[in-house]
């Protein structure tokens, strides 16, 4: 017989949950900028909590790749990585058209479902301009057409390129206001339709059309941000 959760144990799991939800919208939403230090006494005093939720609710945050501890045990949000950015691209492109042309080949009706379900769930955050939920929900939308395609690690791979460009994902709706346009969500249809109609030509042409605007749109953002910081230093 299950031993019910003592009503202290209860409390101290809700505090981490809240802990790690808070800071992982902050960190997401680049509120907490890349490579900001974390105080875990300050975080005791905001969420007036001892540090052991805080430290587990951290610990979490770490195996998302949202946080880092440093040789000095000190813990920091998670750089990125820009200039290595290119090559991060390239990767995140070719994942787009792997997972998606053997999503076409392989996948079942009811992944076809969950995959149609999670885009309604897309274009619900996108309505209410809920940047937070389009970044996880467009994560698990990509992550549940790889896993369609019956190849564990190419899902491995293109679910930790996912996780790790949700911040520059950030960077991608701040270039639209918040607002994406219509155009961008009909290629989710458009992607959802060929897998459903196992159109594998299809399915690799809107995956690339797809991961090159994303691309594109995040290069001219960092660019056009970089020079009007270097215009405000001068």
């Amino acid at each position: 017989m299950a031993t019910e959760a003592t009503p202290a144990k209860r409390r101290r799991g809700q505090g981490v949950g809240t802990v790690y939800e808070i800071l992982k919208h902050e960190i997401l939403d680049l509120t907490i900028q890349p490579g900001s230090p974390i105080d875990e006494v300050k975080l005791t005093e905001r969420f007036s909590m001892s540090r052991t939720p805080i430290r587990e609710a951290l610990v979490k945050l770490a195996s998302e790749g949202l946080v880092v501890t440093l040789p000095n045990r000190s813990t920091v949000v998670a750089p990125i990585d820009f200039q290595n950015l290119a090559h991060f691209f390239d990767a995140l492109t070719l994942m787009y058209r792997v997972t998606t042309r053997l999503a076409a080949t392989n996948r079942t009706e009811a992944e076809i479902v969950r995959i149609r379900q999670l885009q309604k769930s897309y274009e619900d955050a996108v309505s209410e301009k809920n940047v937070s939920a389009m970044i996880e929900v467009n994560r698990d939308f990509h992550a549940e057409i790889a896993r369609a395609g019956k190849n564990r690690y190419y899902t491995d791979l293109f679910e930790r390129l996912l996780d790790e460009g949700r911040r520059l994902l950030r960077l991608y709706y701040s270039s639209f206001n918040d607002e994406l346009p219509q155009l961008y969500l009909d290629e989710h249809e458009e992607m959802v339709q060929a897998v459903a109609d196992r159109d594998v030509a299809a399915a690799d042409r809107i995956a690339q059309q797809h991961a090159q605007q994303i691309v594109r749109q995040i290069q001219a953002y960092i660019t056009e941000d970089r020079r009007l910081n270097a215009d405000i230093q001068l």
